[in-house]
């Protein structure tokens, strides 16, 4: 199955705080929001209502979802073990731990991170770091989540032809693209009003309530369709 590669980025000094460039460019505030709103599209109070209701996901302690906030790596592990039950399969059950050193037992999404290494939903980095507070794109993120729900096997060919009526479809990195073609498949992605993925963008709360709904609304049993009585030539008995 195609498994994410997330990059390890060079930490770089940015030249203006955030804060700075908002007080010196009022449009960028403007920008930000505009990016946040696009990427959240689509995802209506019904999703996030559905996805706390499961359990699936929490509000913040004053009650509010946010969901233009960004998802962390140590919050994804922890959102997949939940989503998929993934502290239920055998493999998850190995006592022996996996050396993690920037996770340490005392972190609060230690048994999490443990659990989704050992079932390689998720992989750590060269010397076996997690990186739990690094924030993911949509790309890392989607593919992560279709490893979890297991990735469709499609030709390059039908790879090619999901993703063709999406017109960023180009930007999608090669490692993810099998994975994403399997969740695009499936109805999880929430897109813009043009029809774009936006895989390298940030991963939101809003993003996530949205995959999730979809998933549990795969979950839930289909009404069973009623028997036809047969009807035959035969004329009623007198």
């Amino acid at each position: 199955m195609q498994r994410s590669k997330p990059k390890v980025l060079k930490a770089t000094r940015p030249f203006l705080s955030t804060l700075a460039l908002v007080l010196l460019f009022p449009s960028f505030s403007v920008i930000a929001q505009a990016q946040v709103a696009q990427n959240t599209e689509g995802v209506s109070s019904a999703a996030i209502q559905q996805v706390t209701a499961a359990k699936l996901m929490t509000n913040s302690p004053d009650g509010n979802f946010y969901p233009e906030r960004l998802i962390s790596r140590a919050e994804l592990a922890v959102i997949l073990v939940k989503a998929f039950r993934l502290d239920k399969q055998e493999v998850a059950k190995q006592p022996k731990p996996i050396s993690v050193p920037d996770v340490p037992p005392s972190n609060w999404a230690y048994q999490d991170i443990q659990i989704v290494l050992k079932t390689d939903v998720m992989k750590g980095y060269r010397g076996n770091l997690f990186f739990p507070n690094q924030r993911v794109n949509r790309a890392e993120a989607l593919a992560i989540f279709a490893q979890a729900y297991g990735v469709f096997q499609f030709s390059d060919d039908a790879v090619n032809e999901i993703l063709a009526s999406h017109p960023d479809a180009a930007s999608i990195p090669s490692w993810a693209r099998k994975a994403i073609a399997t969740v695009v498949t499936e109805g999880f992605v929430n897109t813009d009003a043009q029809n774009n993925i936006s895989p390298l963008k940030p991963m939101t709360r809003g993003d996530m309530a949205y995959v999730l709904s979809k998933y549990l609304q795969r979950q839930q049993p289909q009404p069973e369709t009623p028997e036809v009585p047969s009807i035959t030539n035969s004329p009623p008995s007198p």
